[in-house]
């Protein structure tokens, strides 16, 4: 007796379960309840943190799908047994020929009915039930944009998808502060100055038929002069063939000193920017006239190739194979002009002597149209550099480089080494922000576009006012001064009496 007690109550369960999903056939915008899904949705909304549009979706389909079988099962004749031995014999008269009512089905004899809707409730359940995928959505915007920025800019995506979203997409939902210094950590310097050098190297570079887009070119370069990567450290980084990796890098930093040279790097001839850089560094130095600072450094090349006939000639003064760089920098430690044209050997005054700039100056094809008058002498723009340099009309040395000069000599050279500071660190800044020139890692033959074009991309940050970065300290020089020239004898006594005008 019990035991039909409880039968009759688990079936009584089973029909007033089966009662509700019926109605939710009649009405698939209702839940069992009676309420509206929508409502349900917005009641669940807050508890569950969101529901994600392809599970709402899935709901959605799951709840048609068990409408439409509601509506075939209403259909079926419930008083035919499926599970009979003559269910085949009499299938043709299954059909009922009027419509059946929900209590019908309730009260058939044949068990399919009871079994279909007690699969469909467990099937209902467990698809309500589910545990949403992601239950700890931020409910911020900008936090969830800022953990996709992190995603696809970690140390291990370097894909052209992750590089596309991470320039298109997610750059603009950070703050220009926080995009910015993750371009800089990346390749070297700021979002808009990165977008200037791409906008200005998009059309040479597509003129290349480059199978890569420029900006993931320029990219790609930028973080191994930034880094100092090898070919084969990048060519895994991007799952690229070193042999690319080599070539575009070529192709980019001759683009960059070829083509953005005479933009960047230019002698500051106009009347403007040479009164601005002269009065500059009279306010630093008290030197009248002073437009620029000279200066040489090795920079270390990580290995010399075997066909090079004298590897002698590439060791440089502290020891180790170089490349020879000099630069003369002005006031805001901005280049306006580089020469890279000797191994590390030659000596700072022959690698001067042998540069465009040299000649260009004892030939007078250099107009500074600007002359101050020093106590009746009159004083054109000059450079000032170290004992290495010869002393000439238009470049200024010191009277000794071990301060044992008169006093008043003493204080003329404390103003010129003030004045060369600049070029010191205007070197440190272009080895401290561009590390591949702390140890050259490619060819000898790609060399010096390698070391302009960081140059140019100095000249870009300095230009930008970028954060500058620790200095790269070099080695302190030391050495008797260079001898004087027979043709530089003329500059050099109009060198020697400027001198003492100059002292104050």
């Amino acid at each position: 007796m019990a035991t039909e007690c409880r039968l009759a109550t688990r079936e009584s369960d089973l029909r007033t379960h089966a009662l509700s999903l019926i109605s939710l056939s009649k009405n698939p915008g209702l839940n069992a309840g009676g309420r509206s899904f929508a409502a349900e949705r917005e009641t669940r909304r807050p508890l569950a943190g969101g529901i994600p549009s392809r599970e709402r979706e899935m709901d959605e389909s799951f709840l048609v799908m068990l409408s439409n079988l509601l509506h075939l099962q209403n259909h079926l004749d419930p008083t035919s047994s499926l599970f009979s031995s003559d269910a085949g014999a009499t299938s043709s008269a299954s059909l009922p020929t009027s419509t059946t009512s929900p209590s019908s089905l309730l009260t058939a004899s044949s068990a399919a009915p009871l079994l279909f809707f007690t699969i469909a409730s467990v099937l209902s359940f467990v698809a309500s039930s589910k545990p949403s995928r992601n239950p700890k959505r931020s409910s911020s915007p900008s936090s969830s944009s800022s953990s996709s920025f992190d995603s696809l800019s970690s140390p291990s995506n370097h894909s052209l998808s992750a590089f596309r979203a991470l320039s298109t997409d997610l750059i603009w939902s950070l703050d220009p502060p926080s995009r910015d210094a993750h371009w800089r950590s990346s390749y070297g310097l700021s979002y808009p100055v990165f977008t200037t050098v791409v906008d200005k190297l998009k059309p040479h570079i597509a003129q290349s038929n480059l199978s890569l887009p420029p900006d993931y070119a320029v990219a790609m370069v930028l973080s191994r002069l930034f880094h100092g990567f090898s070919a084969k450290t990048l060519a895994r980084r991007h799952k690229l063939d070193p042999y690319l990796v080599s070539k575009i890098t070529n192709m980019v930093t001759r683009l960059l000193a070829t083509k953005l040279y005479p933009e960047f790097i230019k002698i500051p001839a106009g009347r403007r920017r040479l009164h601005e850089t002269t009065q500059a560094f009279e306010e630093l130095t008290s030197l009248p006239n002073l437009c620029g600072a000279i200066d040489s450094t090795p920079v270390r090349v990580r290995r010399l190739p075997n066909d090079v006939s004298d590897p002698s000639s590439y060791v440089c003064k502290y020891g180790f194979p170089a490349i020879q760089l000099q630069v003369v920098a002005d006031h805001k430690k901005v280049f306006w002009d580089v020469c890279v044209k000797a191994p590390g050997g030659v000596d700072d005054a022959t690698h001067f002597r042998d540069s465009v700039l040299y000649h260009k100056l004892m030939s007078g094809d250099v107009v500074w149209d600007k002359v101050v008058n020093v106590r009746g002498h009159p004083v054109r723009p000059y450079l000032v550099g170290d004992w290495c340099f010869p002393l000439l009309s238009f470049l200024l040395t010191p009277f000794s480089g071990n301060g044992r000069g008169t006093p008043a000599q003493n204080t003329f050279d404390a103003a010129l080494m003030k004045g060369r500071s600049t070029v010191v660190e205007a070197i440190g800044l272009l080895k401290g922000r561009w590390k591949i020139l702390q140890n050259l890692n490619v060819g000898v033959h790609h060399a010096p576009q390698t070391i302009v074009a960081c140059c140019v991309l100095h000249n870009l940050c300095q230009i930008a006012r970028e954060p500058e970065p620790p200095i790269w300290k070099e080695p302190e020089e030391s050495g008797p001064p260079p001898r004087v020239l027979e043709s530089e004898r003329s500059f050099y006594y109009y060198g020697c009496q400027l001198k003492p005008e100059l002292q104050g």
